[in-house]
């Protein structure tokens, strides 16, 4: 190993440095995950080569993304989307799948790509868990609107994986195992979801709320706990370690609801978004292959053309709804759903290593998330600047402290 080699050390600063860009006084600002992204493929070893997708590095990103969805998972009240926006969310993920489809057996046939299931599955996907920060901070997650957005994110994130799961994309693999086998995994989420709610003896509940303040930090390695347990449970049984943990953050999210769990819910936010989870996103540029795209004017044709189809395929189903949203609102949905990155990264590598995508097409679809998330979302909170204050009504309604106080 080189002894000049510094990768943490260079992935640090660009996680400092990417936010500081990000709030220069630009015309467009550029979000800063987009820019550890570009920053990650400057570094990386189709540039400067100051950081390899290897050891440490691979390791690191790996845990940031499954942060990334325990964070949304953890964003979810079911008691808000349950009804309309369940529905509308179920409805419209349907929807995308089916123009998914369309699109990429269209495409297919004309020969600019390969098989077409996991770019049909890829171009339904929408990034919740990136699009947090720009919600919350847009005072859209207390607004009816945010919950709608929400309900659908989450489809274009769990949708996708489920689907995924499901698909036996290798020889070994049959799609009625693969049903047996998710079935084992959903019974274990909800034994341990079942487990964490009705299991709550008092004393232990007051030493969590003790040691949440103490250097043990005992709430959050439960949490972190509970994510490594249901990761490695979801990845021993075959299936895609992200449903392992959405399905954790959506165990936390659910017992530790109310006031007296924000700050526990602060601290994992210090973790995923302080450290982990930028890491995440330096390391996909890290692994970005610049060099499939530029070196195939096909693949790089296919960039701009993902990026509409991710606008279309995500977009048009919104006029599902038209009762709910008005024409304004709705423009605003289709691009917040539209926004798309990190399941496009798991579906990507998952079609390269089985062979079942071409590394150009990996490369455009990955590009076209990039820039969908650069973007969409910016588009988007134009389109929401005539929102007014946070509607008090929609504010979530505080789980009694006994429940609440599990997440101290």
């Amino acid at each position: 190993m080189d002894p000049h080699y510094h990768p943490v050390l260079v992935i640090s600063l660009i996680a400092v440095v990417a936010p500081l860009i990000a709030e220069l006084p630009f015309r467009f600002r550029v979000p800063g995950v987009v820019l550890e992204i570009v920053l990650g493929i400057v570094v990386g070893p189709q540039v400067l080569g100051l950081v390899r997708p290897e050891g440490i590095v691979t390791a690191l990103g790996s845990i940031g993304l499954c942060f990334l969805f325990v964070l949304a998972g953890i964003e979810l009240d079911f008691r808000r989307m349950r009804g309309r926006p369940a529905q509308l969310a179920v409805g419209g993920w349907v929807a995308s799948l089916a123009l998914g489809l369309g699109a990429a057996g269209l495409l297919s046939w004309s020969g600019l790509i390969g098989p077409p299931l996991l770019v049909a599955v890829a171009l339904t996907t929408t990034a919740i868990g990136a699009l947090l920060p720009i919600l919350r901070d847009a005072g859209e997650l207390t607004r009816r609107f945010g919950t709608l957005t929400l309900a659908a994110g989450a489809m274009g994130e769990f949708g996708p994986l489920l689907l995924l799961s499901l698909v036996p994309l290798t020889a070994e693999k049959t799609f009625e195992g693969n049903v047996l086998v998710l079935a084992g995994f959903v019974a274990v989420a909800v034994a341990a979801a079942v487990t964490a709610m009705r299991v709550q003896p008092p004393r232990f509940l007051v030493l969590l709320k003790r040691h949440l303040h103490k250097t043990s930090q005992l709430p959050v390695r439960l949490a972190v706990l509970l994510t490594a347990a249901l990761v490695v449970a979801a990845g021993e049984l075959g299936l895609e370690l992200l449903i392992g943990a959405f399905a954790a953050g959506m165990i936390v999210g659910v017992v530790t609801r109310g006031e007296e769990a924000e700050p526990f819910h602060h601290k994992l936010d210090g973790l995923g978004f302080g450290f982990l989870i930028p890491i995440f996103f330096v390391v996909t540029g890290v692994k970005f292959d610049l060099k499939a795209l530029l070196e195939s004017g096909e693949a790089l044709a296919c960039v701009p053309l993902f990026l509409g189809l991710f606008l279309v395929v995500r977009g048009l189903p919104v006029f599902l709804y038209r009762r709910e949203l008005g024409g304004r609102d709705r423009l605003a949905l289709a691009f917040y759903s539209a926004a798309a990155l990190p399941v496009v990264v798991a579906i990507t590598e998952v079609g390269v290593e089985t062979g079942q995508m071409r590394p150009g097409t990996a490369a455009a679809l990955v590009g076209a998330g990039m820039i969908s998330l650069l973007v969409f979302p910016q588009v988007a909170v134009a389109l929401r600047a005539h929102a007014g204050p946070p509607d008090p009504a929609a504010e979530p309604t505080p789980h009694p402290p006994e429940a609440a106080s599990s997440a101290a």
